[in-house]
């Protein structure tokens, strides 16, 4: 493996060297393309659960403005306070019980240089030798909590859509860190693909496990494995009966909920069909311009 030198990528700092054979880069980032932070619990799930190291981060300085996200002081077990700067860091590892090595980036989409943050993004899966890049996301939809949740997976090149079984990506509009990570994979040359789980519109800011664990799991299948991640089923169990609670206190949203359980039901390719998928993709990241 050869690291970039700090003159060409001067604001990654590698603290260990990975011992990992054409992986496969994860990449989750908080924020705009992760609705009820189902992609960044993913990754970090898959991060523990994978037994990874961390061995680089992206310096925050140059690509963040910390008015708009702040950094936390945080007090350790000695008493001694510190600041937790915006992390965007790499860990490496081996799916267990395979011969499949992953690298993964958990992180928060920058404010600031996208080109640039993604071209360190891009030294680091050239210096692993990544055979495939896949970002993780979600958007919110009209979905029901109580059924299962969509995922789909786009491509941006016709040999990665036939090779993962995935959708071409055909969007044009406003993107997120992700929309310019995956124009950076093209031009390097990195086959890339996209995951994309639903989140029901109605609870916007609780957390979903279940759409983590949707996601988990379509991941596992994308690169060849399976995972059983029993922690977030627990978790999805637990998440259903709290907003199915939540939802019962309202009438409104009580038959709301209750329209597109009845429309789940009775039309489930509605909601299962890649390409009407894609088209709530293309319309929630418009609204969020």
């Amino acid at each position: 493996m050869v690291v970039p030198s700090g003159e060409s990528l001067p604001h990654l700092r590698w603290s260990d060297t990975p011992a990992v054979s054409q992986p496969v880069l994860l990449v989750a980032f908080g924020g705009w393309n992760d609705a009820g932070d189902a992609a960044s619990t993913a990754i970090d799930y898959l991060i523990d659960e994978w037994d990874t190291n961390e061995f680089a981060d992206i310096d925050p300085e140059e690509f963040f403005d910390f008015t708009a996200t702040r950094p936390e002081v945080r007090i350790d077990l000695g008493g001694t306070r510190q600041i937790e700067w915006p992390s965007n860091a790499f860990h490496a590892g081996r799916v267990p019980n395979t011969d499949i090595d992953v690298v993964l980036m958990s992180g928060i989409e920058p404010q600031l240089k996208w080109r640039t943050f993604c071209e360190h993004v891009i030294g680091v899966a050239k210096a692993v030798d990544a055979r495939l890049i896949v970002t993780l996301g979600a958007l919110l939809a009209e979905v029901p909590h109580s059924r299962p949740v969509s995922v789909f997976g786009t491509a941006y090149d016709e040999a990665t859509v036939d090779a993962l079984d995935v959708l071409p990506s055909r969007y044009e509009g406003p993107t997120g860190i992700t929309g310019v990570l995956h124009g950076a994979c093209r031009e390097a040359g990195i086959r890339s693909a996209a995951l994309w789980a639903a989140v029901p519109t109605y609870v916007p800011n609780a957390t979903s496990p279940k759409a983590a664990l949707a996601l988990i799991q379509r991941t596992a299948k994308l690169i060849g494995t399976e995972i059983e991640a029993t922690e977030l089923k627990f978790a999805t169990d637990s998440y259903e009966h709290q907003v199915s609670q939540l939802v019962a206190e309202d009438d409104e949203t009580t038959d709301y909920v209750a329209q597109l359980e009845k429309r789940f039901d009775e039309e489930p390719d509605s909601f299962t069909d890649g390409a009407s998928l894609v088209d709530e993709v293309e319309r929630f990241l418009r609204d969020q311009d």
